[in-house]
């Protein structure tokens, strides 16, 4: 964890010198499915634990150092084996599954104070139908209500194939759903 830290402190210190004071990073997804064809080497590891190590390590470098960290992919991008960049992938599982892996790194920076959390573009039928982005459920009931996460919320971007091939609204419809959501 000495290690996530100093590498956040780093490159915290080296973004404000260019003006630059958020990271949309850390990546706290975990890489527990090995044909996961975008999150891998992204990944800090397998174990939610040692994910969980270190991102809270590399938050706390990126907050020391006077910058905004952004966790990442909420509610978690590890078990898939689909790329959003693509197309939608889904995070399989019931809502305890869900809870208990994807969402445990996500839990520890919340309670640790992170600043912002990035919804990534994820099917996650054990909590919606619509894309987490997109998802009232997801974002305002799971994210801020349930886990009490007070920050920033931004999404993934919006001209990602998982989104943009969601074909049930326009794309002006999609913004003003994720605005609401």
């Amino acid at each position: 964890s000495k290690l996530g830290y100093e590498l956040a402190s780093a490159i915290t210190i080296e973004s404000r010198l260019i003006g630059v004071h958020q990271n949309f990073a850390p990546v706290a997804d975990i890489n527990n499915n090995p044909l996961n064809p975008v999150i891998n080497t992204r990944s800090f590891s397998e174990s939610k634990f040692a994910v969980s190590e270190f991102v809270s390590a590399f938050i706390l470098g990126t907050k020391l150092s006077r910058g905004i960290a952004t966790v990442k992919h909420f509610p978690g991008h590890g078990n898939t084996e689909i790329d959003s960049h693509t197309d939608l992938p889904m995070i399989s599982g019931d809502q305890q599954k869900v809870f208990e892996n994807e969402l445990c790194p996500c839990i520890q920076v919340i309670n640790n104070g992170v600043q912002a959390v990035m919804v990534g573009h994820l099917e996650v039928p054990a909590y919606d139908t619509l894309p987490a982005t997109l998802s009232k459920n997801i974002i305002t009931n799971l994210l801020i209500n349930t886990l009490e996460f007070e920050g920033l919320v931004v999404t993934d971007a919006m001209n990602m194939n998982a989104i943009i091939n969601y074909n049930s609204y326009s794309p002006e419809e999609i913004v003003v759903l994720a605005v609401k959501a």
